[in-house]
This record gives C-alpha cells, sequence and structure tokens, in this order.
C-alpha cells in the first residue's frame, strides 16, 4: 500500500468516526427520534463529508443496537429502550465497582487532585441546583476514575456505558436532591480511594449507580420506548 493509499485511508476513518460520534451523541440526546430515517444526503451535507463515512457509521451504529437498516428501504433510529437502560444501570453498577477497586490501588496525586477540584465545584453547583454544570462535572468525575483504574479495556466500556444514558443522567441532575446527594456519594468513593480502602471504594461505587436509577425509576425520568 502506497503512502497516499495509508493517507486517504486514515482520513476515511477519521472521518467515519467523527460521523459515527456526532450520529450517536444526537441519537443519544432525543435529536433523532424512535423510527426516525437517518438518510445519508441529508447528514452527509450537515457534516460536510461524502456519504461513505456516513454509511460507514450507520453500520457500526447498527452494531450498538442505536439503528436498524431496513434493505432497500434505508436507516431508522433505534435508540435506547427502557431495558436497555436498566440493563446498562445493572452492568454499570457492577463495573463501576471495580473500576474504584483498581482506582485505588493505580491512582495518581494529580488525579485525585482533580477529583477534589471536580467535587469542590459539584458541591458549588449541586447548592445551587445547577443541573447542567452537575452534569458535565459528574462526566469529569466519572472520566477521572475511567483513567485511574488503568485499564483502557474497562474504561472504554464504561465511557460507552455512560454516554448511553446520557438523557437519563441529565433528568436525574435536575432533580436537586438527587444531585447533592450524587455529590455526596462521589466524595464517599474519593475518601475511600483516598483511604486505600478498595473495598468501601467498590461498595460506594457500586451503591452509587444502583442510586441512581432507583431515583430514575422513582421519578418516572423515562419517556423511552419499552423494549423487550
Amino acid at each position: 500500500m502506497s503512502q497516499y493509499d495509508k493517507e486517504e485511508r486514515a482520513d476515511r476513518y477519521s472521518l467515519r468516526g467523527r460521523a459515527f460520534s456526532l450520529l450517536r451523541e444526537d441519537i443519544l440526546s432525543g435529536k433523532y427520534k424512535e423510527h426516525e430515517e437517518l438518510k445519508e444526503t441529508v447528514i452527509s451535507r450537515e457534516l460536510g463529508v461524502s456519504r461513505t463515512p456516513v454509511r460507514e457509521a450507520l453500520r457500526q451504529l447498527e452494531l450498538e443496537g442505536l439503528v436498524c437498516q431496513v434493505p432497500n428501504k434505508g436507516a431508522y433510529v433505534t435508540g435506547i429502550t427502557r431495558k436497555d437502560v436498566a440493563d446498562i444501570y445493572a452492568i454499570r453498577a457492577l463495573l463501576e465497582g471495580l473500576c474504584a477497586r483498581w482506582a485505588t490501588a493505580h491512582i495518581t496525586k494529580e488525579q485525585l487532585e482533580a477529583m477534589e477540584e471536580t467535587l469542590y465545584l459539584s458541591e458549588f453547583h449541586g447548592e445551587k441546583g445547577h443541573a447542567q454544570q452537575l452534569t458535565e462535572l459528574d462526566d469529569q468525575f466519572h472520566e477521572i476514575l475511567y483513567e485511574a483504574c488503568n485499564s483502557k479495556m474497562l474504561g472504554h466500556t464504561l465511557r460507552d456505558f455512560h454516554e448511553y444514558v446520557k438523557r437519563m443522567r441529565m433528568r436525574t441532575f435536575s432533580d436537586p436532591e438527587r444531585g447533592k446527594e450524587a455529590v455526596r456519594e462521589h466524595k464517599r468513593i474519593m475518601e475511600a480511594i483516598r483511604s486505600k480502602d478498595e473495598t468501601q471504594a467498590e461498595q460506594f461505587a457500586t451503591l452509587h449507580i444502583h442510586n441512581a436509577y432507583a431515583n430514575i425509576m422513582s421519578n418516572g425520568f423515562f419517556d423511552l420506548r419499552e423494549g423487550e
């Protein structure tokens, strides 16, 4: 393969990755609704790319279960179902606990300081009831945790799950009391990690995810299709 071919292939994969990320974000944020058709020509024009990376991105989204491609018709949004959300939180509860356990052994001084700064800001915005800022700081806290666990495999899996339930998490933080409680739960996780107590870190992280899902259920935050 020539250098030109290599560069052309790299550019194509880069464009596919960009198209995939943007489309997944739009589906998970609710921009595209269930059963809505995703037209290659429209999307390629909006993204400023050819139809090829869009087509490849749609295939990848189909593998993730977010899109269904119907032969001779087109690609349609499947999205995340109620059962998907339940499954994601059940799996996250186990994996976040493992992540916190591993982070206890591997977290760096710089990562711990970043976590402390994130919690300081979270407490401020929690008291003010700033849901958007709390959602962003929640992202930051978990990203630090995923980095600190020192496993790219576990981190990648958890980042995907974290993204899949983005709308649910934003709604969770619209509840001021749940927002403040989530910050307290984050703080307990951090303190256990700082104390090198991997068992408590794992337990607190698992409980944190269970509590987040319980809040979703008790407040009726679902506007998703039921699913099987």
